[in-house]
């Protein structure tokens, strides 16, 4: 739950009712609806929170928008690029944010972004993320089913984890890149590792594309879980001046690194930002939605809004397309 002066909790919605109001005991919410239709109408409430699997998403936020509610989405946005048009053209003037920003909140992060917009790294040449999650003993409790199955989420690793990874380097890089042609490759759980997984879980478990942007800048990008490989995490911005390495989510003594280069003495580094961003979780967890509440009061565009939602999901469709055709594919 996210405690802001900002924002009154005044209704809440679930399939499983029992569920809602066991919710609305803990957070001290008076109204409980079973369909998610009925909390939209509700003249109470101003805005909603869309926090279920993607295959409705789109359902909801329309029925939201023609109730005049503002609409924070939890990532994936939508199935698709085609959804997320048809909400920026129903949205009007209502603020509509995607959870997708989370990482955008971190102090790490908005120094990053200055740096960036400084110059200090030339001509940027690549963005790149590679992120391995090794396989773990099979789990105890049967895992979630709709995050692998593709009917209910669109995808896989991708929707769940590139939407993050990709609003995070695309966010510091000041959303300024413009994504064109993309190759990619995707992969399944592994055949060992099935039992693992959801039964029916058909989206990717491991994906790799190269997708390239006007200026020849390219992004490299290669995610996967349920590994027979290392862990490894690494997230770069580099220019031709020098880069940036970079960590994600808020840890302990978290540094960025600044790396250059000179004839004389060759590629040097340098901290130029560091703190214990481990106490910032709250910022992660809480952050999309304070700036969605001020993003209302103040009427102003939120961190992540549909247009940038629709970016990282016209990189993520690509992805999908290559994948399928075995061939690179405009990003459309």
């Amino acid at each position: 739950a996210v405690k802001s002066p900002l924002i009154e909790v005044v209704a809440v919605a679930d399939l499983i009712e029992d569920r809602a109001r066991e919710a609305a005991a803990k957070y001290g919410i008076k109204t409980v609806y079973k369909q998610g239709r009925d909390l939209i109408r509700d003249s109470n409430v101003e805005a909603v929170v869309l926090a279920f699997p993607a295959a409705t998403r789109t359902k909801y936020a329309l029925q939201a928008f023609a109730c005049g509610k503002h609409v924070l989405t939890e990532k994936p946005v939508a199935m698709n690029s085609r959804e997320i048009l048809r909400m920026i053209k129903a949205r009007g003037n209502l603020v509509a944010a995607c959870c997708s920003s989370r990482y955008e909140f971190l102090p790490s992060s908005g120094a990053a972004r200055q740096f960036v917009a400084s110059g200090a790294l030339g001509p940027l040449r690549s963005v790149h993320c590679r992120v391995f999650a090794p396989a773990g003993p099979k789990p105890q409790n049967p895992p979630p089913t709709w995050r692998l199955i593709k009917a209910q989420n669109g995808g896989g690793i991708l929707m769940n984890w590139g939407c993050y990874d990709l609003d995070y380097l695309l966010s510091i890089t000041g959303w300024a890149l413009r994504p064109r042609l993309v190759l990619a490759q995707t992969w399944g759980i592994p055949p060992q590792l099935a039992g693992n997984a959801a039964p029916g879980s058909d989206a990717e478990t491991h994906v790799a594309a190269l997708i390239r942007c006007d200026g020849d800048v390219a992004i490299t990008y290669e995610r996967g879980e349920y590994m027979a490989a290392q862990g490894e995490e690494s997230w770069q911005i580099i220019g031709t001046l020098g880069s940036l390495r970079l960590t994600l989510g808020p840890t302990p003594d978290k540094k960025i690194y600044f790396n250059s280069a000179n004839a004389e003495q060759g590629m040097q580094s340098k901290t130029i930002w560091e703190g214990q961003e481990d106490v910032f979780w709250h910022l992660v967890h809480g952050g999309p939605v304070t700036d969605f509440a001020a993003a209302i009061l103040e009427r102003r565009a939120p961190k992540t809004g549909l247009e940038q939602a629709l970016m990282v999901q016209q990189i993520s469709d690509a992805i999908y397309a290559s994948a399928s055709k075995g061939k690179a594919v405009a990003v459309k």
